[in-house]
Parts: structure tokens; sequence; C-alpha cells
């Protein structure tokens, strides 16, 4: 129900800086910035110490380059553009391919390869560094690793035929069709990891995927302004709000055949991701702006999005949204990720600030409330990695997919967009 008082902006705006500078920056600088090796360390347990993983993968280290980027960029202080610096030269000197192009999914603490075949979802994370790290230093290194980045993609993983890009390679980049095992380098946690599978048919294209390259793209071209870059942005804005949605479902599937035909034949398949669903709300705004597109060509798939989310994947007793469930019915993951309360309530705030429709303005506080209350760790900085149903906090501070990239881009966005609805 809609509150006679949609939103107190300077309560919220209070509160949200905080919990960014003295529970997530607080907990991670310098903390986890290698000073011996480069890059970052993000292996840390439940009460903040390190947990003995010290290998480095492409997506955490280039989620922390990106987040120190983006700090550094909004004048959070110089400390972040040296832990930006160090971070980029550790993934432009150590996880580089120079041979083939692209970037190895897996390293030592020292730079030693480990894991070298390439995926796109990795790969899409290094072109959102490497093109934060441009927009915050003007350092023309950057732009050039970005620009021969994006003509990776193209090369090499574009699929001309279907659309969208081809997912899985060996380190030459020759496709990775079928046999083997899928990204099998989880860390044990309280959960699967919050993104790709680590075991799929890896012809097969994702949503998730495809989000993120969207995401990475959106600020390449926001840096660089490149017409080929338009081009693709425009066509992952399609696939966004468009191929996979299930239209008569009213949510979002995340996988697909090489020509975009959904996989639901399984029953672990036919699930929808709340957190990726109105993440995707959020991501294709972005988008949609970065290409002088009206948000309200996308509005009612929004509404449509959320409310399909608040209806099976929200807990209107305690706030806070579940992890997953089965088409059309309730929520059956009820564990609440961190990482799926940082997305929810930046695009709920979005929502609101697109249309003024009080219910996202409860549905923001309702969300920053519960994190507030169960996943903010006061005694030890960060968040739990998730709360369960019984409101108990489980899982590691930082790990394999773990660091401070959802959270602090969410308080950040946040707090941008409360400042944005505080000038109107």
């Amino acid at each position: 129900m809609p509150n006679e008082n949609p939103l107190s902006i300077e309560s919220y705006l209070s509160r949200l800086e905080t919990n960014l500078q003295e529970t997530v920056l607080d907990f991670w600088y310098p903390r986890a910035v290698d000073d011996a090796h480069g890059g970052f360390l993000t292996s840390y347990d439940a009460d903040g110490e390190f947990a003995g993983n010290d290998r480095k993968m492409i997506v955490t280290q280039a989620r922390m380059v990106w987040f120190s980027a983006r700090l550094a960029r909004e004048g959070y202080g110089d400390q972040y553009r040296e832990a930006a610096r160090q971070g980029f030269e550790f993934l432009t000197e150590e996880m580089r391919d120079e041979e083939s192009g692209g970037y190895y999914w897996e390293v030592e603490r020292d730079g030693t390869v480990t894991k070298p075949n390439k995926h796109m979802y990795g790969q899409s994370f290094v072109l959102y560094a490497l093109s934060e790290y441009y927009r915050a230093t003007s350092d023309e290194t950057a732009r050039r690793y970005a620009t021969d980045l994006f003509a990776v993609f193209e090369r090499e993983a574009y699929d001309t035929e279907n659309g969208g890009y081809v997912e899985y390679f060996e380190p030459d980049w020759t496709p990775i069709t079928s046999g083997g095992t899928y990204l099998d380098n989880i860390e044990p946690d309280w959960s699967p990891k919050e993104d790709v599978d680590a075991e799929l048919d890896p012809s097969t294209k994702l949503m998730n995927t495809h989000l993120h390259l969207m995401e990475a793209i959106t600020t390449y071209y926001r840096a660089t302004e490149d017409e080929d870059a338009r081009k693709r942005l425009d066509e992952l804005l399609t696939i966004n709000t468009n191929t996979v949605v299930r239209k008569r479902l009213g949510a979002c599937t995340d996988k697909y055949t090489p020509d975009w035909q959904p996989r639901i034949e399984q029953a672990d398949y036919r699930i929808v991701s709340y957190g990726h669903d109105v993440e995707n709300v959020w991501l294709t705004m972005e988008a949609a702006t970065a290409l002088d597109r009206p948000l309200t060509y996308y509005r009612d798939l929004y509404d449509t999005l959320w409310e399909y989310t608040l209806e099976y994947g929200y807990d209107e007793t305690d706030g806070g949204l579940y992890f997953y469930g089965p088409f059309d019915q309730q929520a059956t993951s009820r564990i609440k990720a961190w990482w799926v309360q940082a997305e929810a309530m930046t695009s709920a705030l979005r929502m609101f600030e697109l249309t003024g429709d009080e219910t996202y303005a409860q549905t923001f506080e309702e969300i920053y409330d519960f994190v507030e209350t169960h996943h903010v760790d006061e005694a030890v900085g960060e968040w739990h990695s998730g709360v369960t149903a019984e409101l108990e906090p489980v899982g590691r501070k930082g790990a394999m997919y773990k660091g401070a990239y959802h959270n602090g881009r969410a308080l950040l966005e946040c707090i941008n967009t409360l400042e944005r609805l505080q000038d109107r």
C-alpha cells in the first residue's frame, strides 16, 4: 500500500552515505588492496578475516577496479584512484592475453595463469572496468585497451547469424560448444553463486551474460562515443527488453539456444531470478538513456517485471526479495542474497523517479530498511552474503563473486537518485 509520505529524502540520504562509508568502504579499503602483487584480495570469512583463497578471478578483479574508479570519478578521494590504478595495472599486465586478446578467467595471486579460458561474462566486466577507469582518469592507455577489447568482442564472439554473443572459448578464442565443465571455480558458500551456472551446456546463451554485456557497453559507449558500440548497445537493449522476456509470464528467463529459443525443458530452467529481473529494469534504463531513448518506451515492461517480482518474490512481512522461484509460484529459494537486495533497492528507487508511483517508494524503503536491519554487520563491516527465512545471517563477507560491486554500486546509485529527486 502506498505511504502517505512516500519518501524521506534527507533521512535516507544520510543513512545511505553512512552505509557506504562506514560499512562498505571502511571494510574493503585498504583491506582488499594487494600491495604485494597488485589487484585485490576478496576472500574473507564472516568475521572479516582472510579466508585463505588468494586466487584472482577476472569478474571480481574487474568489478573492484570499476568500483574504485567510480569512487574516484565521483570525488570520494585519492585513495580510490590509487586503488583503481594498481588494479588496472594488474588486470592489463597480468590477466591480459597479449597473444590472443581478451583476459584470462583466473590467475594466482602473483599473476601465474591457472584458468586461461575466456567467457564473455568475465570479459564484459573487464570492458566495464577499463571504460570506467578511462572516465575517471582520462588515461589514454585505458581507452586503447577498452577499444581493443571491444574489437575482440566483435571479431571473435559476436554471433553474426543469430545476434548476441557466443559465450565460452578456449584461450585462442576457439568456441567451446560441448563437453567439459563450465566455469567450475566457485568457492563453497551458502548458495550457488549469484550468476552463471557451474555446469551447463556451453553453447547456451544466457540472459545474465547479455545483461552485463549491455551494462559494459553502455559505459564504453559513454566513454568513447564509438558508433559501432552504439549499434551493438542498441541490439543488446532489444535483447534485454524483448528477447529474454517471456511475455505471457511477465518475467524473464535466463537460458537460450544459440538462436534464442528459450531453454525451459528442465524444471530448474523454468525459474525466475527476481534480482536479475529488477536489475534488468534499471540497467536497460541506463542503456536507453545513453542511446537517447525515452524511458516511457519501456514503462509497461518495467511495471510488468516489478509486478511479477512483488507478487511471487517479495516478503511482505519482513521486506526484501527472495532468490528465485518457479513460474507463477511463490519463491522456493527464500534466502535473501545481498546482491538481490542491492539491485532491488536501486531499481525500485529508479522506478519511483520515473513514475512517481508511491508503491516503488515504499518498496525501496522496505528493502533498504531490511538491509540495514539484517544485512549490515555493524561490528565487522560489510553486508552479510545472505539472510535466511529465519532472519539469520549466513555466508562470507568476501568470496569469489562477492566484492564491493553490487552493494557499493547500489549505495552510490541510490544516493545519486535521491539527490536528483531532491533537486526537483
